[in-house]
């Protein structure tokens, strides 16, 4: 069996993560138009992924922004980028501001932890999550000077935090 994927070293380039946005942005136009959704895309390259976010004024779009369904679009969404460029794409997709909601409910969970902690817990657990979410935690627990680890495997990793 033969294949058609790229082997590349080494994290995308900036040229290539602008072109993993295009695919993206061509493919959830296409989703968007057979779901007759209006919404403006803007692409963008941070912290070496594409990233992609539909905004609208149309409450349609608000059927797509629940936190479990922008998760499956955008593994979707990974897979159509993949099948173009060969290669596994990070892509984080955002819809109508999902990801700042999602970060939001992500701080108030680390809220809780730390105030377990100040409570005089040695560590706090949270629920399981994807990997961008645990980065999000890692992110938000490194700001307010906790340290945090992920444990598990799969659906079960989570990450627990616990003073520095």
């Amino acid at each position: 069996m033969t294949s058609n994927a790229q082997i590349t070293d080494g994290e995308p380039t900036i040229e290539e993560l602008e072109r993993e946005g295009d695919i993206a942005a061509d493919f959830l136009e296409g989703l968007l138009d057979i779901a007759d959704i209006e919404g403006d895309l803007d692409l963008d390259v941070r912290q070496g992924r594409a990233y992609v976010s539909v905004e609208s004024d149309d409450a349609s779009l608000k059927a797509v922004s629940d936190p479990e369904t922008v998760q499956a679009l955008q593994e979707l969404t990974r897979l159509a980028v993949q099948n173009q460029t060969g290669r596994f794409s990070r892509l984080i997709l955002d819809i109508g501001g999902s990801r700042d909601a999602r970060r939001k409910e992500l701080e108030k969970l680390v809220d809780a932890a730390e105030a377990k902690l100040d409570s005089g817990s040695t560590q706090a657990s949270l629920p399981s999550m994807s990997s961008y979410e645990r980065k999000l935690v890692h992110d938000i627990a490194a700001e307010r000077g906790l340290v945090s680890e992920s444990y598990g495997e799969a659906n079960a990793r989570h990450t627990v935090l616990r003073r520095a």
